[in-house]
């Protein structure tokens, strides 16, 4: 047993396994138990398999191309993706110490790497580059398609503590803490934002253990103290015990209807009395148990284009298709539930329905793509209105620019629902995640039966920032004033044609933003169903008055930076039971 001290950030005591967390966020250490191993091997394989034909597509578009000369560059890459050196290691480590594939993918890169430092040979010396975007890609390639860090944690076997060298507000904030009891960090102090989330979420933290990361094995038995500020590494039965005894009863993620899918929990109500909606992004018919323990109100967001990634074209025909919808929609019922249209660019689609790529151009996607192409967008039109009968549904299109584009689609729409005698079967939506549609909301809703906010996607047009590019990374920035100022524009729109309007996005979930999207007007969030059950938890504890005037004073401010020391200070204020004035 060995005891810490380190800085008391927010109060309660949680004992668990350790997760550890070092480096880069994507970088996430913690033991499988032995059935999944064979499970965490076949995922390591998929990644490879998904980052081989990526890096062979890069260089077959660059050998065709003016940049011809750089293609024989991602060879290096290939070739390494097929060291049984680097990939074969790695599978070693995840079947010898049952870690996950990720976190041996980065060990396995970190030896090479070691190797490389010590040839003299210039030239292979320098291939520790090529090493590192092929360990990149791959560790991508893991995570679930679209999952950023708040899927980090999802293949761990709670209850659990997170031990990380630093934990940044952004991950914290998208961190899923029905999972993890509590955290403690080698930095950070009492005024950090990190510290302020912790105790705005009533999550135990202790911070400043220095380097209490490098100490801790994954699946280690820990204790955090957050009241005494005290970190127990391999605690005795009998401090366990004493532990358990004092950690309070974690309130239920549920809002106590349970997992079953009969019963719709009711609205969460803000401090104030104000009814907020939590529904739930899903991708797979796999992740509805998720929803449902979650307590998720409906689905917000069905990714459709993710049929694509998980059935053989031939396979998704139209009446594959109603199958999977009509699946989704009574596995869930009474729940509402929005299907967003395939949201693909040009190359997936001519990928998927066996085009010409020589024939695809830049800027077609989402709806645009789908009306150049009408025969895939008939098809899915005519599944989910086939399907509609049997639930709640609403139909959204994605990546809306102009009323024209709308009003093309709900004619569309009106012609498929009339060819099956169902005219006016469903709600039709745009999705707003373009500034021409964020700026013309007010004419769009006209057009529109409700909104909803792509935050990830409004942020990058709006900024010219893409958050995967990692030299323009750091200018991704959700509070910038002018992504404030739009989601207010598309809230008054949608308030004055009286149409409903949601965010979805890792706006929706960060606990940091969501008091200001409600003191906006927003009164609907769509998120990952981890994401839930602490989306709830501070929403209740939020006074919306006071958000409206925190979201206006907000508005007046100049700089991102203003504007989140603006709303931490809010949340550190809150915390204390005060607001400040």
């Amino acid at each position: 047993m060995q005891r810490l001290t380190g800085i008391p950030v927010s109060p309660g005591v949680v004992v668990g396994r350790a997760v550890v967390l070092t480096g880069h966020a994507d970088v996430v250490r913690f033991p499988i138990p032995p059935d999944r191993v064979e499970h965490e091997l076949e995922q390591l394989d998929q990644a490879r398999a998904r980052s081989h034909a990526q890096l062979e597509e890069i260089r077959a578009r660059l050998a065709s191309g003016p940049g011809h000369d750089l293609a024989p560059l991602f060879d290096a890459q290939l070739l390494i993706l097929d060291d049984s050196m680097f990939m074969g290691r790695a599978r070693d480590i995840v079947r010898h110490e049952r870690v996950n594939a990720a976190w041996a993918v980065h060990r396995a890169y970190e030896e090479l790497c070691a190797v490389f430092a010590t040839v003299e040979d210039p030239y292979l010396r320098e291939r520790d580059s090529d090493l590192a975007d092929v360990a990149g890609r791959i560790r991508m390639n893991l995570r679930r398609a679209g999952g950023w860090a708040a899927d980090l944690l999802r293949d761990v076997d709670g209850p659990a503590v997170l031990i990380a060298d630093e934990l940044t507000a952004s991950l914290a904030a998208q961190m899923d803490w029905s999972r993890v009891l509590g955290f403690a960090t080698d930095a950070g102090g009492r005024t950090h934002h990190t510290a302020i989330l912790a105790r705005s979420l009533k999550v135990p933290a202790v911070v400043g253990l220095r380097d209490l990361s490098r100490r801790v094995s994954p699946g280690t038995a820990v204790v955090i103290d957050g009241t005494a500020g005290t970190v127990t590494l391999d605690p005795s039965p009998a401090d366990i015990d004493d532990a358990r005894r004092q950690a309070p009863a974690r309130r239920r993620a549920s809002t106590g209807a349970g997992p079953s899918a009969a019963s719709v929990p009711a609205p969460t109500l803000t401090a104030d009395g104000i009814a907020i909606r939590l529904e739930a992004n899903l991708e797979r018919l796999e992740d509805v148990p998720a929803l449902l323990e979650a307590g998720a109100e409906g689905i917000g967001l069905f990714r459709s284009e993710f049929l694509l990634a998980e059935r053989s074209p031939e396979r998704l025909t139209e009446e594959r298709q109603y199958e999977i919808y009509r699946e989704l929609l009574t596995s869930v019922a009474p729940r509402r539930v929005t299907v967003r249209t395939f949201d693909l660019d040009e190359r997936q689609l001519s990928r998927w329905a066996g085009r010409d790529r020589r024939d695809t151009r830049p800027g077609r996607r989402g709806l645009r793509l789908g009306l150049a192409h009408p025969d895939v967008l008939r098809t899915q039109l005519r599944a989910l209105l086939r399907a509609a009968p049997l639930g709640q549904l609403r139909v959204m299109f994605p990546f809306v620019t102009s009323v024209e584009e709308m009003r093309m689609a709900t004619a569309v729409v009106r012609e498929v629902a009339d060819e099956l005698g169902r005219p006016g079967a469903v709600p039709v939506g745009a999705m707003v995640e373009v500034p021409s549609a964020a700026l013309a909301a007010d004419l769009l809703a006209r057009e529109s039966a409700f909104f909803t906010v792509g935050t990830n996607d409004l942020i990058q047009y709006t900024l010219a920032v893409d958050r995967t590019d990692e030299r323009v990374s750091d200018l991704y920035e959700p509070l910038h004033p002018a992504v404030v100022r739009l989601l207010r524009l598309v809230r008054r729109a949608a308030t004055r044609s009286k149409i409903d309007a949601s965010v979805c996005g890792e706006m929706a979930s960060d606990p940091a933003m969501i008091g200001l999207l409600i003191g906006l007007g927003f009164r609907e969030f769509s998120m990952t169903p981890s994401a839930i059950p602490v989306a709830r938890r501070l929403i209740q504890d939020v006074r919306a008055a006071d958000a409206r005037r925190t979201a206006g004073e907000v508005l007046r401010l100049a700089t991102a930076a203003d504007i989140e020391q603006h709303l931490f200070d809010a949340l550190a204020a809150a915390s204390r039971g005060s607001v400040p004035r």
